[in-house]
């Protein structure tokens, strides 16, 4: 079993800043990539960044040039710096782990913690 736990979230105001992390845990497993995603109360889940474990990224378009997507490999641990935030981010985040595990090297597991809340209001 992998547990993947976010934090950092918060309430800032437009134009503030957050660090979100997401960090993996468990035992005799490697992780191919990690994403943020997020989902407002009625609206479907979107995709914000992607990173994988060789460090190759990818973000939505709504957050290019605002948010960067970091990982720190030997914590299994990645990380959302957002910045310039605006209400329309007001979010619940979540991260997800691509996980492979050493018992089953062929199939690829996805975990997801259970999210971090973002207001972001004046």
């Amino acid at each position: 079993q992998v547990y993947v736990v976010e934090s950092g979230g918060g309430l800032v105001q437009p134009g503030g800043s957050l660090r979100l992390s997401c960090a993996a845990s468990g035992s005799s497993f490697s992780i191919n990539a990690m994403g943020w995603y997020r989902q407002a109360p009625g609206k479907q889940r979107q995709v914000v960044a992607h990173i994988t474990s060789g460090g190759s990224t990818n973000y939505a378009d709504f957050v290019k040039g605002r948010f960067t997507i970091s990982r720190d490999n030997a914590e299994n641990t990645v990380y959302l710096e957002m910045n310039s935030l605006k209400p329309e981010d007001t979010a619940r985040y979540y991260c997800n782990a691509q996980i492979l595990h050493s018992f089953d090297r062929g199939h690829e597991y996805n975990y997801w913690g259970q999210g971090t809340q973002v207001t972001v209001s004046s």
